[in-house]
């Protein structure tokens, strides 16, 4: 198995850890000559989604993303990907990938001062510890998007087909259940 990882930003090197952890072979996507459209899934990391979606835009990137999503590749964005994998923000106008069926609030729990770790029930998982730095929630979801964790009634969880999101950061944490998680969906 050979993920993409977007690295433009964000944690990308802790996501490349725990693919190593799993066993799974990664790369990372740092401009158009690095997207292979054989991968077998691709991760869009935190960061700040403003940037990593002008990047997108500037690197060439945003086509070839768009139709890799339209061909079902797997796709796992962590808290800026989850805004760039929304079809909606609510407390801004930019979209990129409208991939899910969601509306999204960016740095709806505040300030990079104010992250925090919570525990949550991840369907499927079970019990983890989840990090949040300046992370987005949903605030509403389709009707074909499964809600996959909440943290007080908060949705920080979801997935629509082949695309899965989270509104915190499974890579800043020893525990790997979530990439796993995610590849079983590309199995």
């Amino acid at each position: 198995m050979n993920i993409g990882i977007l690295a433009l930003q964000g944690a990308f090197i802790e996501h490349r850890h725990a693919l190593d952890a799993l066993g799974a072979r990664s790369f990372e996507i740092r401009q158009l000559a690095d997207f292979d459209p054989n991968m077998d899934g691709l991760i869009i990391p935190g960061g700040e989604s403003t940037v990593i979606g002008k990047l997108l835009v500037e690197l060439h990137l945003l086509e070839p993303l768009k139709r890799a999503l339209a061909s079902g590749l797997p796709i796992f964005g962590t808290c800026a990907g989850m805004i760039l994998l929304s079809q909606r923000v609510a407390n801004s106008d930019q979209h990129y990938l409208d991939a899910l069926d969601t509306t999204v609030r960016r740095n709806a729990y505040g300030r990079q001062l104010a992250s925090f770790q919570a525990s949550t029930h991840f369907k499927g998982i079970g019990a983890l510890c989840a990090t949040f730095i300046r992370a987005p929630y949903v605030e509403q979801a389709g009707p074909a998007v499964e809600v996959l964790a909440t943290v007080d009634e908060k949705i920080v969880a979801v997935r629509q087909g082949s695309v899965l999101a989270t509104a915190f950061h499974p890579e800043l944490s020893p525990d790997t259940r979530v990439h796993e998680y995610f590849l079983k969906m590309i199995c």
